[in-house]
């Protein structure tokens, strides 16, 4: 877990009030509610309890005008920042540094030495100039008292009163400011608030001697708790805004839809492929089963297609094609997730071509699987660049697998793997680059199996479902990556349930069903 921004010491304690969220009532049951519906007939579609406008094709063709893109923007900017917040336990906020020789860096670098110049060479002036100092404690006046809070009204007045604007002009027309006691003070109550990890800042600034330069390091640091305060606030108001997400989120993409109509095309894309998908599939069962064609169209049911379709997520090329418009808040976690499986699957292959090549000579040595895992891991990591290796990448992993095996060997007395050995290992390996290698192909579809069996629980689920054969050496990696799957899936559909109800009533029961259930709505 990563430490508080700003765990404020004493009075600087930020209060965050908990409201009552409303979380748990509305959620995945209200959803899946939706989706139950479908299934059930047509009739019950009409009871659905989605917006109108959520449907793809309810609203008329209109022109979209540059103020409904700013808005439609800004609504997608407040939807991200805020599921990142609330997903994302390590976000935070982070000064953008300019890199040093871009224009924007020089600017600032000469704008910011040319003022700390100027302030050095007032006060060193005898009798000395005050002008920049005394704006300078009027920034660093307001900044100390942004960071208190409202039950902070004793040091409130002491600031106001110490770094008081007028008072110091009127010691500055008499030459009796004292510039070191100002800056003691503000370090002083700069200590009284900063996070901890400032601690060690403030020790310094109390050891700088120079005053100029301890005035420029004090407006440093408030720049850095300037930054922590908002890290603060954003942890304490994460619990908030978690209670509060499911119907943020949905309000919000609602109010896309209405600026934007076409908001769901891809949604309703990528449901459709769903839907021709598992149509195909269910035919050619019916059809083995029957022994003869089938020509009547196969029931299905829509948790089976929703389901179908975050499972293709995981094979989803997400440099090449676009997600679903309900998942783009979601995009770079899904893509973390699926290239972490690959190589996942990866070392599954690999784990299962050497049972079958050299399982025989490797029983009885239980390290040797975990140890290659390793191996293998580190040499695949990155596999999805594209610049990557997987030839070589293969290759070297057979070599070192034939090293560490006959290594093992030679400890126990044994000879070590033959010359025809150890290449038809090094071969089998390099040929899963192959996309339809059938240890992959095979692998692939126990994968799928088991995320599939991870949809079908409740969640939280209350125990893993078991552990395909072949994939035991990557269990504990592959559960770990498919609870965070499952919970991406979740709150996808906790959210985003009634406009996949809509479109999925559409797609599976046809243009009319979804029109009579719009119609039938409540008023709002």
């Amino acid at each position: 877990m990563p430490r508080r921004a700003m765990p404020l010491h004493g009075e600087k304690q930020l209060a965050a009030e908990d409201q009552q969220g409303d979380l748990d009532s509305p959620s995945c049951s209200e959803s899946l509610a939706s989706l139950s519906d479908c299934e059930g007939s047509r009739q019950s579609l009409t009871s659905d309890s989605s917006s109108k406008s959520s449907s793809p094709t309810s609203s008329p063709p209109r022109v979209v005008t540059f103020d409904d893109v700013m808005a439609t923007a800004r609504n997608l900017s407040n939807l991200a920042l805020a599921h990142e917040i609330a997903v994302n336990e390590n976000f935070q906020l982070k000064q953008e540094a300019l890199p040093e020789n871009s224009l924007a860096g020089r600017v600032k670098s000469t704008v910011h030495r040319a003022f700390w110049d100027v302030l050095e060479s007032e006060l060193a002036a005898r009798p000395p100039e005050y002008a920049h100092a005394i704006r300078l404690f009027e920034e660093i006046r307001e900044i100390l008292l942004s960071f208190l809070t409202p039950g902070g009204n004793r040091l409130r007045t002491q600031i106001c009163e110490v770094l008081d604007p007028d008072l110091i002009r009127q010691q500055a027309e008499h030459s009796t400011v004292d510039v070191p006691g100002l800056a003691s003070y503000v370090i002083g109550v700069m200590g009284k608030l900063c996070a901890p990890v400032r601690d060690g800042d403030i020790r310094e600034l109390k050891a700088t001697g120079n005053i100029a330069e301890v005035l420029r390091q004090i407006y440093h640091v408030l720049d850095l708790m300037k930054m922590d305060m908002a890290n603060f606030t954003i942890w304490s108001l994460r619990p908030h805004l978690q209670r509060q997400l499911v119907e943020y989120e949905r309000a919000k993409f609602q109010e896309i839809l209405d600026e934007t109509p076409s908001a769901l095309e891809q949604t309703t894309e990528w449901m459709r492929e769903s839907v021709k998908e598992e149509l195909l599939s269910l035919s050619e069962e019916a059809a083995l089963a029957s022994g003869a064609e089938n020509s009547s169209r196969p029931n299905l049911s829509p948790r089976l297609v929703l389901n179908h379709s975050y499972l293709k997520l995981l094979q989803w090329d997400y440099r090449k094609r676009d997600l679903p418009e309900t998942l783009v808040t979601d995009g770079t976690r899904l893509q973390e997730l699926t290239e972490k499986l690959s190589q996942l699957k990866m070392v599954a292959c690999l784990s299962l071509v050497t049972s079958s090549t050299v399982g025989a000579v490797t029983e009885g040595l239980p390290e040797l699987p975990q140890r290659l895992k390793r191996t293998a891991a580190v040499l695949l990591e990155g596999m999805h660049g594209e610049t990557f290796d997987l030839q070589g990448a293969l290759s070297s992993i057979g070599a070192h697998t034939c090293a560490e095996v006959s290594k093992e060997l030679a400890e126990r007395g044994f000879p070590a793997l033959g010359a025809e050995v150890q290449a038809n290992l090094v071969g089998q390996f390099s040929s899963l680059k192959d996309e339809n290698n059938p240890v992959r192909a095979l692998i692939d579809k126990r994968v799928q199996l088991y995320m599939k069996s991870l949809l079908c629980l409740p969640s939280p689920p209350k125990s893993m479902p078991p552990i395909p054969g072949g994939l035991a050496v990557i269990q504990q990696e592959l559960e770990a990556l498919g609870t965070q799957y499952a919970n991406i899936v979740n709150l996808n559909m906790q959210v985003y349930g009634p406009f996949y109800a809509n479109i999925l009533r559409k797609l599976l029961f046809g243009e009319e069903a979804s029109q009579r259930a719009d119609t039938q709505l409540p008023s709002d």
